[in-house]
């Protein structure tokens, strides 16, 4: 209910909004609203070259060729009709059918292709028998946070895979384990169309995002010139543990779930240590080395999965005889269903991401934020935190734009810069929440989500509160 209210009531103020700009004469065109591509210039006026009132540009236009006229933050070039054309500022996201069209061929086509692969291999995990094995393995810890669900529920083994590909950067190969734990428990749902508690907790742990290795992250820093483009490992690990956890006591404490117990602090205590010990040994590491065994550990990691699914399948292969199947013809029978579930989810997707591209391009998200950073202001916010604060405002809501805004940042302050250290902590160490949320109940057709949306953007304050505090104390 949360997340349909908020995409109607975007729509409806941003449309609101623009048709009463245009009325009042602030907004020229509502052309890049609709067809427009994010980066283009925005045009605020066109005239007519012959008009006495222009003919003084026209010279100066000709003279400066393709570069253009520039006065003041005001761009006059001449159009491809040849009228004169001004431009000021740059649009901030793809127009409404550029959204379409992209979120078909950049998001959802890979995604088909991530969905096809590894729910074929999850087919075989399932087909082999190890995903009981692995639920009995992990139930005495996942039984106590996911107390709803049996003890050798397949789901476990589904989130345990997904976790680790979060663990690891691989947002690529989370997602369908992800996919796939949501399908597996929504098996179990006896109101189809509400959250269950188990969903519920499953996906604020995944929105946390505890990563260990924020490869991409890395490689953005080092792109910009970074003196050591790796140095922001240790704090995203630290600000998206802080996370996780604030995700976990949060949903715990609203289900009322008793985490003190030994299997749970042991898990806790289990997963710190294992993070300590690789940030100390990241630590001993050079800026070059860090990089390198972060892309290497985190992609080798996967491979040595996949080598594991598809050994173990080969070992037990008497299972798949027994089924009248061999391991091939599993694999593929599980890639058709990953096919089929890209299918479901991707009117969800076009939905959130289509809305969310009026939003932006209406300048109503503009307004939000400008008001936002002047109240930060007010309250005595660092400059240098309040210049990073587009991103994590930006990340709940689009990928593309919060990178956008991390990029700007480093850019315009530099890379080592408060301002760009902490907007690669915000990138990096939340989610995009609303798609997140369209994506995964989207998946499983799940209309209430219930306080989902609430606890996860929670979990993003604790992340951005945490980054401000580890950046101050580590660099």
């Amino acid at each position: 209910m949360a997340l349909s209210r908020f995409w109607t009531f975007i729509l409806i103020l941003s449309i609101g909004y623009v048709l009463a700009m245009l009325a009042m004469g602030k907004q020229y065109s509502l052309g890049a609203i609709v067809n427009g591509e994010q980066g283009e210039p925005l045009v605020v006026k066109e005239m007519d070259r012959n008009d006495p009132r222009t003919l003084q540009l026209v010279a100066p236009i000709e003279e400066a060729g393709e570069a253009g006229l520039q006065r003041g933050d005001t761009l006059y070039t001449f159009s491809k009709s040849g009228h004169i054309r001004a431009t000021l500022g740059k649009q901030p996201a793809d127009g409404l059918f550029a959204t379409c069209r992209n979120t078909i061929t950049d998001l959802w086509l890979p995604l088909i292709g991530y969905l096809t692969f590894f729910c074929g291999l999850l087919n075989l995990l399932i087909d082999s028998r190890a995903m009981e094995k692995v639920a009995r393995f992990l139930s005495p810890v996942f039984h106590r946070v996911f107390p709803e669900l049996r003890k050798d529920h397949p789901a476990y083994g589904f989130m345990t895979l997904n976790f680790a590909a979060n663990f690891l950067g691989l947002d690529s190969a989370a997602t369908p384990f992800g996919l796939k734990a949501m399908e597996s428990m929504q098996e179990d749902n006896p109101n189809k169309d509400r959250a269950t508690n188990s969903q519920i907790m499953f996906l604020c742990l995944h929105a946390a995002g505890l990563t260990l290795l924020p490869t991409s992250i890395i490689g953005y820093r080092a792109a910009q010139g970074a003196a050591n483009p790796a140095d922001i490992m240790i704090p995203c690990i630290i600000t998206s543990f802080a996370g996780t956890l604030a995700a976990l006591f949060m949903v715990a404490a609203k289900q009322r779930i008793n985490l003190f117990n030994w299997p749970v602090m042991l898990g806790v205590l289990g997963i710190s240590a294992m993070i300590g010990g690789l940030m100390a040994f990241i630590a001993t590491l050079s800026g070059v080395s860090k990089f390198h065994f972060t892309d290497n550990l985190s992609n080798g990691m996967l491979l040595t999965i996949i080598g594991l699914i598809v050994g173990y399948a080969f070992l037990v292969e008497r299972y798949f005889t027994e089924k009248g199947t061999n391991m091939f013809d599993s694999f593929v029978h599980g890639a058709k269903d990953g096919f089929t579930t890209g299918l479901r989810v991707l009117p969800y997707m076009l939905a959130m991401l289509a809305a969310l591209s009026i939003f932006r391009n209406s300048g109503l998200m503009g307004i939000v934020m400008d008001g936002l950073s002047w109240v930060m202001s007010i309250a005595g916010v660092d400059k240098e935190v309040i210049d990073a604060i587009p991103v994590a405002l930006m990340r709940p809501f689009s990928a593309g734009g919060s990178r956008g805004f991390m990029l700007d940042a480093m850019k315009t302050y530099g890379a080592d810069s408060v301002a760009g250290q902490l907007s690669c902590l915000f990138q990096g160490a939340a989610e995009t929440t609303f798609y997140v949320v369209a994506l995964y109940f989207g998946s499983v057709n799940v209309k209430d989500t219930r306080y989902t949306l609430g606890i996860m953007l929670l979990a993003d304050l604790v992340c951005v509160i945490t980054a401000v505090f580890v950046v101050q104390l580590y660099f």
